[in-house]
């Protein structure tokens, strides 16, 4: 291969893949040993043949080379690819070059075990590996795994003549074009299965596919798919996350007594003659196969589009619920796989509870619009989702499948993960009831594990309060059709509402209160969160009080206020809102301090002065046996955050609402307060002010009246 041609095409190779949108993430690279190796990778575009040779020869420092298929190496693209390190699968020298360059580590190689682009990625067939092509399914070649023992092989083979016959030594250097044995018997090779995994999937008309149609008279329907969906992926950006598996050594396998007769022949032996051990080595090429097709397939790293495709796909109803379908995508997510090597994408490590709220990263809502823009799918009086049953089942154009029905190939390519496939069968024929039952059951449960894991991790001595301080806490009423999510206050615990969550649960309500986190732990917790994370905790809470009663009301004190009337925002279906104190405006001096602190901890920053930087600040709380004493400043930003995002959705809030302070708090502004009440979009909603002289109103003296208060308020909603 001319090395000077190779590395200018590798330039321009780096070039297109640097002015691509394609966002590439490399996992699990230390798995990647120093030696000959092939990679052996699945195949659904040709965007990997430019970005994946770049991405590992930075991490190995040495040439990729490729198979490619003979029908691309024709006029300029061939003459590219070539330079580029392709070789095609039709070059009659091809496997004696992988053999030679794998013994002198001249360069890796890339294999696709498919040996064609996999586009309706359909791998499973009965239980077994079975290649979906245009012309039927085929097994998967085991060229990797023959490859990489012939070459073996012949390092063994090295070894043996070095020692014990010079002349054949000489005529194997010569046959592979080897001046020494110089770095090649020190070497060894391995197989590194790697497994590519793009999200999003769109497949859709793009600058690209309009160049084509214009510029190139009938082109094939092949082609413009590949344009449309693979033009699109380098367009508009897609995640593609690459992982490497273990290596598979191959020197073990040459342990065999038949293969070392071989070995160790006195017989002269080139690279194509006939050997006793050769049905040896297609019965080990194949069982080499059989680990490595099992190795990619497993590592597919699962995203949203596989749950929601995959569960439409096997739920046996046409008409569907949206929040069903939801709840269902959501305890797929949130599985825990422990008996099976399950990775997921980054945006499915985090909290869930999104796409029971406000779908903020519009995981359904991308997900819809596509399947709708197909033909696949219908809406139905903004609940219902109808499947067009005859598009799921209706087998595709192999070359067009990627564009014609998306949702099949989704499906398609987690079906080799065989537990994730159990528990979304089961999650499929579940009742919607028992569905409710589900969530409401495991978010119940993470509430109280991630207390008790916090708990545990930021427990300071002779400062944290005891446990039944911040532990979340459920009372069931005596009536089970209306729930009330109670949420606390900044610095504080579930305990600071407990007078309240009392008295509501005497009159018939069902009261959850959730522990935001950071809370009810140590200020070193609060430190570290954001206000986000004190949302999913009320979400958390909401949706499974959802899930549990016909009737739901959010209420909240101080900082809880704002939360409460956040999720009133985010949420729909709850049936009213009651804010008590909600923190708009701050009087307090210690947070008129704060601004002043992070400027001076900017600047400590800038001198690198760390050991100067002040991180809280000493706070006298009015009920020291609940909340910290001392407030991170951190913190303090995050609830300014909180309440600037919040002044935007309150036009939003349209349920009853309930505005409550005391006039004369000592920390809330009342003109905050009063913005809040002005803001709301609600048509019924109330505000009212007490005469009591402390911020904390839902505790002391003068508690039971703004109990009752509140009371009277849920009483208009007609919910018992």
């Amino acid at each position: 291969m001319n090395k000077v041609a190779f590395l200018t095409t590798e330039y321009a190779i780096k070039k297109i893949y640097d002015l691509s949108k394609t966002r590439v993430n490399l996992h699990n690279t230390e798995h990647i040993p120093d030696g000959s190796i092939i990679f052996v990778v699945n195949h659904f575009t040709r965007i990997e043949t430019i970005f994946l040779p770049v991405n590992i020869q930075k991490i190995t420092g040495v040439p990729v080379w490729s198979l490619a298929d003979s029908g691309l190496f024709k006029g300029f693209v061939g003459e590219f690819i070539s330079q580029a390190g392709a070789v095609s699968t039709h070059d009659p020298d091809r496997d004696k070059l992988m053999v030679r360059s794998l013994l002198t580590g001249e360069a890796n190689w890339i294999i696709f075990p498919e040996g064609l682009m996999v586009k309706n990625k359909k791998l499973m067939h009965n239980g077994e590996f079975m290649v979906g092509t245009e012309t039927g399914a085929k097994k998967p070649h085991t060229g990797a795994g023959t490859l990489a023992l012939r070459t073996e092989f012949y390092r063994e083979r090295l070894r043996y003549v070095s020692q014990h016959d010079p002349d054949e030594l000489k005529k194997l250097l010569e046959l592979f074009g080897i001046d020494s044995l110089d770095n090649i018997l020190n070497r060894s090779t391995y197989i590194v299965p790697v497994n590519i995994t793009y999200y999003p999937i769109r497949s859709r008309e793009n600058i690209l596919s309009r160049l084509a149609g214009s510029l190139m008279e009938n082109p094939s329907e092949r082609m413009i798919e590949e344009i449309m969906t693979e033009g699109t992926m380098i367009l508009s950006g897609v995640d593609v996350d690459v992982r490497f598996d273990e290596a598979i050594k191959i020197r073990p396998y040459m342990q065999n007594p038949v293969i070392q007769w071989d070995i160790n022949s006195k017989t002269p032996i080139r690279f194509d003659d006939p050997i006793a051990s050769r049905d040896m080595l297609r019965n080990l090429a194949r069982n080499i196969m059989h680990g490595y097709m099992t190795s990619i397939y497993t590592m597919t790293t699962v995203n949203h589009d596989h749950l929601f495709a995959s569960i439409l796909y096997r739920m046996p109803q046409e008409r569907i619920d949206i929040d069903d379908l939801k709840r269902r995508v959501y305890l797929a997510a949130t599985l825990d796989l422990c008996d099976e090597k399950c990775f997921k994408h980054k945006s499915m490590l985090e909290s869930q509870v999104h796409l029971l709220t406000d779908d903020r990263y519009q995981k359904f809502d991308n997900f819809m619009a596509f399947a709708k823009d197909k033909g696949l799918l219908t809406i139905e009086e903004d609940r219902y989702l109808v499947k067009n049953t005859e598009a799921f089942q209706e087998e595709t154009n192999f070359h067009t499948t990627r564009g014609d029905n998306p949702l099949i190939v989704m499906a398609n390519e987690v079906e080799p993960l065989t537990v994730l496939q159990y528990n979304i069968q089961l999650l499929s024929q579940e009742s919607p009831e028992r569905i409710k039952e589900m969530v409401y059951e495991q978010l119940y449960q993470k509430t109280i594990r991630d207390f008790e894991k916090d708990y545990s991790e930021f427990y300071i001595d002779k400062e944290s309060k005891p446990k039944e301080i911040g532990r979340p806490y459920l009372l069931e009423g005596e009536e089970n059709s209306t729930g009330i999510v109670l949420i606390h206050g900044y610095m504080a615990a579930p305990q600071e509402v407990r007078g309240l969550a009392d008295y509501l649960n005497r009159l018939g309500y069902s009261v959850f209160a959730p522990r935001l986190k950071g809370h009810g732990t140590s200020p070193d917790d609060l430190c570290e969160r954001s206000y986000m994370e004190w949302i999913e905790s009320v979400e958390e809470g909401a949706v499974m009080m959802v899930c549990r009663y016909e009737s739901v009301v959010a209420g909240g004190f101080s900082t809880g206020a704002g939360l409460a009337l956040d999720i009133s925002s985010r949420l729909k279906g709850l049936k009213g809102v009651f804010a008590v104190s909600p923190p708009m405006k701050l009087k307090d001096y210690s947070a008129k301090f704060i601004p002043a602190v992070s400027v001076w901890n900017m600047l400590m920053d800038k001198f690198h002065i760390e050991s100067a930087k002040k991180e809280f600040i000493e706070n006298h709380p009015e009920n020291p046996h609940i909340n910290y004493t001392r407030n991170p400043i951190a913190g303090v930003r995050e609830l300014e955050r909180l309440m600037k995002d919040l002044e935007d959705r309150l036009a939003g809030i349209t349920i009853p609402a309930f505005v409550l302070q005391s006039g004369i708090d000592p920390v809330v502004n009342v003109k905050g307060t009063r913005m809040i009440y002005e803001l709301l979009g609600s048509q019924k909603k109330e505000y009212h002010l007490f005469h009591i002289n402390r911020h904390g109103i839902l505790l002391g003296e003068g508690a039971e009246r703004v109990y009752k208060t509140i009371g009277e308020f849920l009483k208009t909603l007609n919910m018992i």
